[in-house]
């Protein structure tokens, strides 16, 4: 694997070189003013990027998944009752989780290549009348099938059905990436992670935390330690951590929100928008489709391409690596083998997407696919050409 190519995996994405630089400072300590003064200001800009009105941030040395762990040791207690549809591989490793922390877990069984059903959300909660469901679990953006759901209407089925339960959101391949209204979808807590859309390795679970998630932290009596909500808010009040932190990411995590801040946000979503746009395109003038069942629920980030009858998606994969050098995502779970997967987000230019769907093409065709060479590629051309320059190469 070339270390000069960019990747096409739904992250880690690429880094940008003002990111790499941030990270890649002397030692510093942490108890020291000079730490509080970095770290302030990332605290400030995750909130911004959430659009969160109130409640607090909490950043973790960890991934998204000690994110989703944090989020339910911190709320919740053994037996009690949430909510989730199963419907790709990350709902279903929320789900997991949720299990083995003695949590009993009411599932919605979704036909992959479908978002959250948010009818059968809203029956199931309002057939719980004795208000046992204590949180409603929602994956934004299922990486394994490149499918957006609607936390919005989550948030009003839950209105709707009059249920006091929590919503809990896993943003970790959205945010920053995607728009993400935590405020305005009344999400209790948002969980993101450093290697997705804020562009950095990976290394921290970024959670906005609403009052309603904090309140109910005060009674919860999951085990929790390294991942103490209360522990880590008693050190933020004097600028600080409870443990040692990753200086380093955190001082990436400023300036990658310095840079998205700059090219301005709704730019940031209107650049993935249309690199999304320009890989479906690509992607149907190589008679294929998304795994994604219709276009509202397609993803920004990532297109899950469903291979022709007879193909295998990991093939590509495999070849990609092994003769590009090139990376692009297998499939997981029930679409393995199925589809491969194109990740559009992060640092990304018109220039270095055409490479990729260029090699993905090759691959197609050293693999005996019937595919006509440049056909994908001209076809996200001919939109990139009509539909304006992206902007992070400006902002890099």
């Amino acid at each position: 694997m070339s270390a000069q190519n960019p990747v096409f995996i739904p992250g880690p994405t690429n880094i940008p070189e003002e990111i790499r630089k941030a990270c890649d400072m002397p030692t510093m300590d942490h108890r020291s003013p000079a730490f509080a003064r970095l770290f302030k200001p990332a605290v400030a800009g995750v909130k911004r990027v959430l659009n969160m009105a109130e409640g607090e941030v909490i950043i973790l040395p960890s991934t998204g998944t000690g994110g989703w762990e944090a989020a339910i040791s911190n709320t919740l207690s053994p037996g009690d009752t949430v909510l989730a549809a199963r419907f790709g591989m990350f709902s279903h490793r929320w789900i997991d989780l949720c299990q083995r922390h003695g949590l009993n877990v009411q599932i919605i069984e979704t036909p992959w290549g479908q978002g959250a059903p948010l009818e059968a959300i809203e029956a199931a909660l309002r057939a719980d009348t004795a208000n046992e469901i204590k949180a409603v679990l929602a994956t934004h953006n299922e990486t394994a099938t490149g499918v957006r759901s609607d936390i919005g209407g989550i948030r009003r089925a839950m209105d709707g059905a009059s249920h006091p339960a929590m919503l809990f959101a896993d943003g970790v391949s959205s945010i920053g990436s995607m728009p993400f209204d935590m405020a305005g979808w009344g999400v209790d807590i948002a969980v993101a992670g450093s290697q997705k859309g804020f562009m950095l390795p990976a290394g921290l679970a970024i959670l906005g935390v609403s009052p309603k998630a904090l309140s109910a932290m005060e009674h919860a009596t999951l085990p929790r330690t390294f991942f103490d909500f209360r522990d880590m808010i008693k050190a933020y009040a004097a600028g600080g951590y409870p443990y040692t932190p990753a200086v380093g990411l955190i001082s990436g995590l400023a300036k990658s929100i310095e840079m998205l801040e700059d090219e301005g946000l709704e730019n940031v979503y209107a650049r993935h928008a249309r690199f999304a746009e320009a890989t479906r395109r690509a992607v149907a003038a190589w008679g294929m489709r998304p795994c994604a069942a219709s276009p509202e629920l397609y993803s920004e980030t990532v297109t899950a391409v469903v291979v022709p009858e007879g193909c295998n998606g990991t093939d590509l994969v495999q070849l990609a690596a092994s003769k590009y050098g090139m990376a692009f995502g297998v499939g997981l779970g029930e679409v393995a083998g199925k589809v491969f997967r194109i990740g559009h987000l992060g640092m990304l230019t018109d220039a270095m997407l055409l490479s990729g769907l260029a090699v993905a093409e090759m691959c197609m065709a050293d693999l005996g696919w019937d595919v006509r060479l440049g056909s994908g590629v001209a076809a996200a051309q001919d939109y990139l050409r009509s539909s304006g320059a992206a902007t992070i190469a400006e902002a890099a």
